[in-house]
């Protein structure tokens, strides 16, 4: 994510190295103008350094101010004149700051996802639930979907995210066309069985289901959301899994 967030930077800065020196300001004018908090003036030379929109600027006890873009997390001086990538850790406690922050800017609204969208499987009395982004064609979504064969009782919300290949594509839209898409997606992930091509009047929603993934940030798959908003990249094992929806249902 941290690359993410360098690259990004570094493209603005070549961009504004490019860019015509713009034209001074005219002074305001006094009695109408308000000082501005450091908070804001820090978003505004952020902005106008970097090319960045801080969704929030927080002064930290180590003295640097936190400024969050989307779901990364960086630090200024409060001249804003240099910008810190990176990890902060704790001495004390050996808490990881920069990474608490982050997984409290990755929580999903779990309940404002669009169900409808997603392949619904039911086992046993679908008492729990959890959602999951998965590719048709990820090796690690396999294993995850044999993993997860042997649970009981649970609901699971898998919306297709073909972001591999094309034919990770077809093979979704071929699933979600499917008059079994459950059945269609085990199939597939279980037993290697390609669904079926689909029709091609066949209304499908990949690419908002791939739209909503780049707004929660999704960038791999298999990707867990359980219904507290909290996240689980990647083929992780089932105890995590059934620890997750524990805790999401507050018995942790």
């Amino acid at each position: 994510m941290q690359r993410v967030l360098l690259a990004l930077i570094m493209s603005v800065a070549a961009t504004l190295a490019a860019a015509q020196p713009a034209q001074p300001a005219k002074p305001a004018d006094k009695a109408a103008a308000k000082p501005a908090s450091v908070e804001e003036t820090i978003r505004a030379r952020v902005e106008q350094r970097f090319g960045l929109k801080p969704a929030s600027v927080k002064l930290m006890p180590f003295g640097l101010y936190e400024v969050t873009i989307g779901t990364e997390v960086a630090y200024v001086d409060k001249d804003a004149a240099y910008l810190f990538v990176g990890r902060v850790v704790d001495a004390k406690t050996k808490e990881d700051i920069t990474q608490a922050r982050r997984d409290e800017l990755m929580i999903i609204d779990y309940k404002s996802l669009p169900f409808d969208q997603a392949v619904k499987v039911v086992r046993g009395d679908g008492s729990r639930q959890f959602a999951v982004f998965a590719d048709p064609n990820c090796p690690y979504c396999k294993k995850f979907e044999k993993d997860l064969a042997g649970m009981k009782n649970v609901t699971i919300y898998t919306f297709l995210y073909p972001i591999l290949s094309q034919d990770s594509f077809e093979k979704a839209r071929g699933i979600w066309c499917a008059a079994d898409r459950a059945a269609a997606w085990n199939a597939q992930m279980l037993d290697g069985k390609a669904p079926p091509a689909a029709p091609a009047d066949c209304k499908h929603p990949l690419q908002q289901n791939l739209a909503l993934g780049q707004k929660l940030d999704v960038t791999g798959t298999p990707t867990i959301v359980f219904t507290d908003g909290r996240r689980l990249p990647g083929a992780v094992p089932l105890e995590r899994i059934e620890a997750g929806l524990e805790r999401a249902a507050g018995k942790k």
